[in-house]
């Protein structure tokens, strides 16, 4: 199952993954706390990168999905339940991407063949 974790690192999306924040920050950014960060993670929607000492460490993108998970839990939605949404949200860009690019090539295979 892919989560809303697992995104390539390009040049352009380096700072967006890096993870640069410890877990106190990632809380206070977030306006959430370190157990609903750690409850983000037992239910595999983020999982922050670890220092050598074992600290979490999270990166700009893990902070969007949080704060858009404690908007979620915000308008009442269960953090279990808000953590599959925010996930089957993602699958859903992914496959629509994919779709777009199997519309982009198979257009560019028919304007070949008619040539």
């Amino acid at each position: 199952m892919t989560t809303t974790t697992d995104r390539p690192t390009t040049a352009s999306s380096f700072d967006d993954d890096h993870p640069a924040c410890t877990m106190g920050r990632a809380a206070e950014m977030t306006a959430t706390t370190a157990v609903f960060l750690r409850a983000l993670g037992e239910h595999r929607l983020i999982t922050p990168l670890r220092s050598e000492g074992g600290h979490r460490r999270y990166s700009r993108y893990q902070l969007r999905i949080a704060m858009r998970a404690r908007d979620l839990v915000d308008q009442g939605t269960p953090v279990e339940a808000a953590c599959r949404i925010i996930i089957l949200e993602d699958q859903l860009e992914e496959a629509l991407r994919i779709n777009e690019q199997l519309r982009r090539s198979q257009s560019g295979s028919d304007s070949a063949a008619d040539t």
